[in-house]
């Protein structure tokens, strides 16, 4: 008997959350639902004591082995890998909420690429998804105790990157907003008053589009961004949007998505900006805010 298409698709939206936040990319998350959804479709699901239990562990396992193939092809990457971002919408369910948590922004997924593909199966379904520790045994097929240690190093190899601050989703909108009118004014004053001193940004081009890999210092990236109003003037628009459930900047050269723009604060200025210029990456999101109702 195949498993029945109806509790799949009722799972599915888990599936994907687990699939994505393992590999940052919504084209690798949606092959691995789909590989997942071929194992289940052979399924005898009467075989099954938790068919749900049993496709979250597919997944996860998939996700593993897909992301062992990908770290071998972002070590090639052309400069700095920058997750895929992922417009979206300011209303959202409670569960859609849970789903666009700060678990899942541009910075945290950034982040994670540091862990190993177990040890980040191991971190998101403890601490992200809160699975026990016996959930997560079954899924990696290790050892309760190994799986405490994976996770506890996981956490070790986070905090060895910036520290991720806890600021309220309304300051963090209103700088944003800030930002975006000293932005879309040309006002260099404005914008490096937003800026901590020790900002720095980190760009994705892909080697498809010129991108800093880095820059550091409030006044530079003042001057970066100013120099971007003094060329484009009226061309360029800036909006505020929710990207991977956080407020970002999309960035707008006559009309097309030129960038996505994701910062973190301290709750007064701009400590990072994260920004995503790859073609590639940016196709999503400019097709689904392009179909978004004004």
């Amino acid at each position: 008997m195949t498993g029945s298409p109806r509790l799949f698709d009722s799972v599915r939206p888990r599936l994907h959350a687990i699939a994505y936040r393992m590999l940052g990319s919504v084209e690798e998350a949606e092959d691995v639902v789909q590989d997942a959804w071929l194992r289940w479709h052979e399924a005898d699901t009467q075989a099954l004591d938790n068919p749900e239990a049993w496709l979250v562990t597919v997944t996860t396992r998939l996700a593993i082995d897909r992301l062992r193939s990908l770290k071998a092809e972002r070590a090639r990457y052309v400069g700095v890998w920058l997750p895929e971002p992922v417009l979206t919408a300011p209303q959202a369910t409670p569960e859609e909420a849970h789903e666009r948590a700060d678990d899942v922004s541009v910075a945290f997924l950034y982040l994670l690429e540091r862990l190993s593909p177990e040890a980040r199966a191991a971190f998101l379904m403890r601490e992200v998804f809160d699975a026990e520790y016996a959930e997560v045994a079954r899924t990696l097929g290790k050892t309760e105790t190994a799986c405490r240690q994976l996770v506890s190093r996981a956490r070790r190899q986070l905090r060895q990157g910036p520290r991720r601050l806890a600021v309220p989703r309304a300051t963090h909108h209103r700088l944003m907003r800030d930002f975006a009118d000293a932005m879309r004014r040309g006002d260099l004053h404005g914008l490096q008053a937003l800026l901590a001193d020790d900002a720095e940004l980190i760009g994705d081009g892909g080697g498809k589009v010129p991108s800093f890999a880095s820059l550091a210092g409030g006044r530079r990236l003042a001057q970066l961004f100013y120099a971007g109003k003094r060329r484009y003037g009226d061309a360029l628009r800036v909006e505020v949007a929710q990207v991977n459930g956080q407020w970002a900047l999309l960035r707008f050269i006559e009309g097309a998505l030129e960038s996505v723009q994701s910062y973190e604060t301290d709750g007064s200025r701009i400590v990072r900006v994260l920004v995503q210029r790859n073609p590639d990456k940016l196709a999503r999101v400019a097709a689904a805010f392009d179909s978004a109702p004004s």
